[in-house]
This record gives structure tokens, C-alpha cells and sequence, in this order.
């Protein structure tokens, strides 16, 4: 598994040095430490940040590769990505607002839409990795997206939360309410939305990962973060998908962009795709068939 860590040097870095290093310890991934300099100014005091997070990363056991490029940031991990092929790419993300559509660096949201690995945002404070929450929509474009969170959980030891929610229905249709929210009962349907839950459960758990399934009703983003509390959740993910046309980027939809807003732990935006495609995605990886 190859990771890339991006670092400005600043402070914020320091938490995408400390979550990259959760993962590529347990992982034994092969790490860069990617650091940009915008200005000439920069360089020196860069190269002394990133030598002290090299440090912090090698008292976890990994043996990070320091990499520097001068230049505008997004561009330069565009750049990077390009040339040698990431699974993982792991960013800061400082808060800049509390109004608007874009809370954080309008950077962060750039990098997650201009590159095409997935991207762990390192927000928070969170020393720990052991539950993660994955917000899918009960579709099969989610799979993708499961698979990653299965094989990094999978590597830290890590328990794996599945929340679909639905929209709060008139009272008139309490029943279906009720059904909805025994999971059991949902999962042995024979429904779109049991069928594919029932299989991205069974996915998690093939690859040793201890996975249960929520189900929730009302505001989306509301009931996230509401589960994120409950079920103290140290990981959101959530997913991405790639854009039509000539020119490959992704959408970051409004419930992605929501959550990195409002967030308070790590985010990780999965890249979503069709199934074949995530299977070559892990044969490649882990170099065994999916």
C-alpha cells in the first residue's frame, strides 16, 4: 500500500502527519511526506517541519520518504499523484469559517476534487482509529467506497458502522418506519436497499472486519452527526464521484462538502466506481483477488 502525506509545514499538517501515521504503521504502507514551499521563503523552514514529522512518523514504525516541491499547492499534488500512483492521499484541513458553502481552506476541497486517489482529510485531534462510520446511500456505486473502508479498517483493527438514512415519511406510514428501522427484518428483505446493505456487511466482515448496519430517518447531515456521537465514531467516510467529459475531476456532493464543513474527526472521501472496477482496484493493492 502506498500512502502520500501532504505538509505545508504548518500546524494543521502536524494532524495529517499523526492520522497518516495511524494507518501506515499498522499497514507497513510505503510513505511520502510531500512538502510545498508556495514561496523560496518557505523552503528552509519546511524542510525543518517536515524533518520533525519524519521523526513522529518513525517512532510509529513507518520509514516515510521526504519529498519537496515549490509551487501552488493543489497543482503540485496533482503533479505528484500523476507520476507515481497512490492508494491513499492524506491532508490537513484548517477551518476558516463557520458561514458559506466552504468552512475550510477552499484548498482542501480542490485537492479532493482534482486528484484521483482517495483522500483521508485530517480534521480534529483524534489520537485513535477504531470505529469507522460509512455513510452510504444503500446503492451499489457505495461499493467501492466500502471496500476501501473494509481494507484500512481491516489493517488498523477497526470496527465498521454502515448509516443509511431516510427522509422522516408522514405518520401515516409509521409501519414502514417501523420495518425500516429493525434491521434485521430489512436486511432479510428482499428489497434494493436490504439486498445491497446485506452485501456490503458480508463484504466488511469477509475481510475480518466486525460491521453492523443503522438506519436512521430525517435531515441527513442532522443524523451523521448524530450517529458520529452516539456510536463515537473516530472516521466519517463518505464518498465522490468522478465528473462526465474529457477532463477527469471529481463531484463533491452537498452532503460530502457538509460533512467536512461541520466535522470534528477525520473524513474520508472514497472515490466511487463499479464494482469490476474496485476489484482491480484491491488486486492491485494486496496483489490477490478481491
Amino acid at each position: 500500500m502506498k500512502i502520500l502525506i501532504c505538509s505545508d509545514g504548518k500546524p494543521a499538517a502536524d494532524s495529517a502527519t499523526r492520522i497518516g501515521g495511524l494507518l501506515a504503521g499498522p499497514s507497513h504502507a510505503e510513505t511520502t511526506l510531500l512538502g510545498i514551499a508556495e514561496k523560496p521563503s518557505d523552503e528552509r523552514p519546511l524542510r525543518d517541519a517536515l524533518e520533525a514529522q519524519a521523526q513522529s512518523l518513525r517512532a510509529d514504525g513507518v520509514a516515510p520518504e521526504i519529498v519537496v516541491r515549490a509551487g501552488e499547492p493543489v497543482r503540485q499534488i496533482l503533479n505528484q499523484t500523476s507520476t507515481t500512483t497512490y492508494d491513499l492521499v492524506v491532508i490537513g484541513a484548517r477551518q476558516t469559517g463557520t458561514t458559506g458553502l466552504y468552512w475550510r481552506s477552499e484548498k482542501t476541497y480542490e485537492v479532493i476534487k482534482a486528484i484521483p486517489p482517495p483522500v483521508l482529510v485530517a480534521i480534529g485531534e483524534s489520537n485513535r482509529l477504531k470505529s469507522f462510520l460509512v455513510c452510504t446511500g444503500g446503492k451499489e456505486f457505495i461499493e467501492e467506497a466500502v471496500q476501501l473502508t473494509g481494507k484500512v479498517a481491516a489493517a488498523v483493527g477497526a470496527s465498521v458502522t454502515l448509516l443509511h438514512v431516510m427522509a422522516e415519511p408522514p405518520a401515516i406510514y409509521a409501519d414502514l418506519v417501523r420495518l425500516e428501522e429493525d434491521v434485521n427484518r430489512l436486511l432479510e428483505s428482499r428489497s434494493e436497499l436490504g439486498l445491497n446493505l446485506r452485501r456490503q456487511k458480508e463484504e466488511l466482515e469477509r475481510l475480518g472486519v466486525p460491521a453492523e448496519v443503522r438506519v436512521r430517518h430525517g435531515i441527513v447531515i442532522e443524523q451523521v452527526f448524530a450517529e458520529v456521537r452516539q456510536g463515537d465514531h473516530d472516521l466519517i467516510v463518505t464518498g465522490s464521484s468522478q465528473a462526465r467529459g474529457m477532463l477527469r475531476h471529481y463531484i463533491m456532493g452537498d452532503l460530502t462538502r457538509s460533512i467536512l464543513n461541520h466535522a470534528n474527526c477525520p473524513v474520508l472521501v472514497a472515490r466511487s466506481g463499479k464494482l469490476e472496477s474496485a476489484r482491480g482496484f484491491w488486486q492491485r493493492l494486496f496483489g490477490t483477488k478481491a
